[in-house]
Order: structure tokens, then sequence, then C-alpha cells
């Protein structure tokens, strides 16, 4: 990385086409997030947040701009080696928490790793210290089912830092939760911005979720409105 920002953007732009309709979502957006960055994407539904979210994690690739994250050109990367890419540096944490019902916690947990050349017992290890690190080693044999909507996040946290990625995305990390469990959720990922130093970047639309950031991003009608630094 050579001491530069762990994201950054030039010029990004993203566009969406309907036969010949081109629909612009994101228009020349200039960012960069240094390593260790906790940052919030807020906005009006249709801003451009979600997809942006999209380009940084690999999901999505840009039709303009250059776009650079963890030391990668991601304009330059094939399919495949945007797989191996986002497998490797990416830590992915979603709304509805994208667990596999007929999976248990553990094994959920440890899907990530199967796409590793760890052993067996290395892997059991990592799962287990993710498991703790979300307070849920007590849970590791219980099915989705079983667990509340808090407990289930918390099992999508582990997921995503089990690998030990250097970037974590969430997307709406609290939409689906109450507020107690939301404010537990994001007290968990501010700690693993603080104690582990990951990077984080974040969309929310809960005023209350982007308090724990250190940064807000807002965007408006797909470009860069102004970015606020939180004080807490």
């Amino acid at each position: 990385m050579n001491g530069g920002p762990i994201i950054r953007l030039r010029g990004v732009a993203k566009s969406y086409y309907r036969e010949t309709l081109e629909i612009p979502v994101l228009q020349g957006i200039d960012l960069d997030i240094p390593a260790g960055g906790y940052y919030a994407l807020m906005g009006p539904s249709g801003s451009g947040k979600t997809t942006l979210l999209n380009l940084i994690a690999g999901i999505d690739r840009p039709t303009g701009g250059d776009l650079e994250v963890c030391g990668f050109a991601l304009n330059g990367l094939d399919d495949d080696e945007l797989a191996g890419w986002r497998s490797a540096y990416v830590g992915f944490i979603f709304q509805n928490y994208n667990l596999v019902p007929v999976l248990t916690a553990f094994e959920n947990v440890e899907l990530p790793l199967l796409l590793t050349p760890l052993g067996r017992w290395e892997r059991r290890e990592k799962v287990e210290e993710a498991m703790a690190r979300v307070n849920l080693a007590d849970r590791m044999e219980n099915y989705p089912r079983q667990l509340s909507g808090g407990q289930e996040q918390r099992v999508a946290v582990a997921r995503a830092i089990v690998t030990n990625p250097e970037l974590l995305v969430a997307d709406e990390p609290t939409g689906a939760l109450d507020s107690k469990n939301a404010e537990e959720i994001m007290a968990l990922l501010e700690g693993l911005n603080r104690d582990l130093g990951k990077t984080i970047v974040m969309v929310t639309h809960d005023p209350k979720a982007a308090h724990h950031a250190r940064h807000q991003i807002h965007l408006e009608k797909g470009v860069l409105d102004r970015t606020i630094e939180v004080n807490r």
C-alpha cells in the first residue's frame, strides 16, 4: 500500500442500460479512504450509495474512471481474478444475513475458509476465534433458525472476518434489527475498526448507525455531496 489510501477512486462512473437508454447512477466520483478508516455512505434512495459500495467491493464494475482497492487496480482484473481478490481482501455483511439455513453457525462461518489451503484443524481454530470475537462461542452448533436476528447477524460478522480481510463492507447491517440488536452490531463493528484496524465502508440510512462511523459520505443524485467527520 506504500502508505497510500486503501481505497482510491478517480472519475468513477456507473451507468445501467435499458435497451438504448442509458441510466447514469454515479458520475465522476473522486474518493480516498485511508487504511483503518470507518466510513458511512448515506443519501436518499437512488443516490447511488449501494452501487458505490458494490464497486468498492468488486461486486460490480465501473463504466468509467479508475478504481484501486487494497493495492489492486480493479479495472484490470478479469472475472476470475476479481473473484479471487474478493475472497482474499473483502469481508461482506448484508442486511438479511445471507446465512445458509441447512448449515450450523460454525459451518456458515467456515464457508470462506473452504476456498483456502488451510487444513481442517486450522479452519476450526479460525472459526472458533471469529465466533468468540462476536460472543457466540456457545452457539456454534446451532442452526440459523435457532438464533435470534441479532445472533444471525453476529454469525454473519464472524463469517466476514474469519479470513482476516483488509476491508469490511456492510450494506444496511442493522436494517433488519430492532434498536437493541442494532446498537450491539454497531458496537461490534466499531470494535473491529478500533481494536483490529479493519477498514469499514457501510451503507446505512440510519443516523444512529452512521454516528458510529468516523466519517459520513453523503451522496446526492450520483455525485458526492459532502463528507462529514463524526465527533464522538
